[in-house]
């Protein structure tokens, strides 16, 4: 009777997760479009669904923790990190410097290798700034100016660089994914990088195949549009200074200041213009905030109440070898992270209890750290209200569903991470 009182309160910790995604779903089904359901709408219902559940507390109270969940440093860093981005992007479009980056892009490089040029150029700038939600900001207005120049589909161009981000997210040295994974298992970076890498590489290089045939599809794209190569400089510094490390709020705080100066100074807008570019910009950035605040305490409602802990519990009751061990890690770290929808809490947050399993079954620590981060990355990558979804739906102006059917490299990265788990062992 004990086991099933915790079963009946478990369920009901991760029930505001349920709820949103039957709202979600069965407005989808019922207007006709999958994309004309409101996301908002359905988190909404869910977060005040949520405030129900939580015992032993007044209303107000209850209302407390969904504010404590949206005010959380790590939501509002992310708030602030989306008004930055729609700022600077609407302030670059303006001025041309979307286009003239997108005319030098379509000038030199052949339309049946755009896709793979894409994904290798996300997943260099992934690899050396360590941030896919960075990669994102600086390469997807790039990809839809593409996209609409050429008559390709932006969503498949969007989810190109997405998938990409992750290959940086995943194997840099200075991802905060990456950081956390080796420091919860307590192993050395360049050990865990090695690891990662027998399962990264032959992800990418499968989607770098599949995005070579996919791309002899391609007709020509026509161009005879002479180029402004001063535009091109907010792009080149985005870049330049992303890849040096520079703070993502930092640069792009500061790649707009530029690419306003240069807009003025060429006369492509006035102070005015641009003070209203950049309020069009924040202001189409307004649904996935508002997304990401209901998100937040949402999430925080479902941790107030023991959902998370009721996870951990009913992925780890059934372990009875080595793969299974590593299996139930990998699903604990994807689970949470549907709950979080941020890859390095998920790691903080099961990173001890994976440490646990791994002594038990004797798991290589480097090995527990690679399979953190993949998943983690994985899990990431396929939610619809994660961070660098919203951000990259928010900028191309379409629905992260939209996204989500191109996303080849993180479905190939999670089919060959699971692969790896049950063929690859260790003696």
């Amino acid at each position: 009777m004990e086991e099933k009182i915790k079963g009946t309160k478990g369920l009901l910790a991760i029930s505001p997760l349920l709820v949103f995604l039957a709202i979600y779903t069965t407005s989808s089904i019922v207007c006709g479009d999958f994309y004309a359901a409101s996301i908002i709408v359905s988190f909404l219902a869910a977060c005040l669904y949520s405030i129900f559940i939580i015992k032993g507390k007044n209303i107000e109270s209850r209302f407390e923790v969904l504010a404590r969940g949206a005010a959380k440093k790590d939501i509002m860093t992310m708030v602030l990190i989306f008004i930055l981005a729609g700022a600077f992007a609407a302030t670059a479009k303006q001025m041309g410097a979307i286009e003239a980056t997108v005319n030098l892009t379509l000038s030199f490089m052949p339309m049946n290798m755009m896709l793979c040029g894409l994904f290798l150029a996300s997943c260099f700038v992934s690899l050396s700034i360590g941030t896919s939600v960075g990669t994102i900001a600086a390469l997807t207005p790039i990809a839809c100016g593409i996209a609409e120049q050429s008559g390709q589909s932006i969503p498949l161009l969007v989810a190109v660089i997405v998938g990409g981000s992750y290959f940086g997210d995943n194997l840099s040295f200075i991802s905060d994914t990456t950081i956390m994974a080796t420091k919860t298992q307590g192993c050395r970076l360049k050990d865990k990088f090695r690891y990662n890498l027998k399962i990264a590489l032959p992800s990418a290089i499968i989607t770098l195949v599949f995005y070579l045939i996919a791309g002899k599809e391609m007709g020509a794209a026509a161009f005879d549009k002479e180029i402004n190569y001063l535009l091109i400089i907010p792009y080149i510094y985005i870049l330049g200074s992303a890849i040096c490390g520079v703070n993502v709020m930092l640069l792009l705080s500061s790649g707009t200041v530029l690419a306003g100066a240069i807009g003025i100074l060429n006369e492509k807008l006035t102070l005015a213009e641009w003070s209203g570019a950049m309020n069009d910009g924040i202001m189409g950035m307004s649904e996935l905030i508002i997304v990401t605040l209901l998100a937040g305490g949402m999430i925080e409602v479902i941790k107030e109440t023991g959902g998370i802990e009721y996870l951990k519990n009913k992925l780890t009751s059934k372990i009875s070898n080595k793969t299974g061990a590593e299996l139930s890690i990998a699903g604990l770290v994807v689970v949470t992270d549907f709950c979080t929808a941020n890859n390095t809490i998920a790691i903080l947050t099961t990173g001890s209890l994976a440490k646990e399993i791994s002594a038990m079954y004797r798991i290589d620590a480097r090995r527990t750290a690679s399979i953190l981060d993949t998943f983690s990355c994985f899990a990431q990558s396929i939610i619809p209200y994660g961070a660098q979804m919203l951000i990259a739906s928010g900028l191309a102006q379409i629905n992260p569903l939209e996204i989500m059917p191109y996303l080849y490299y993180p479905f190939v990265l999670g089919i060959v991470a699971f692969l790896y788990i049950i063929f690859k062992h260790e003696k």
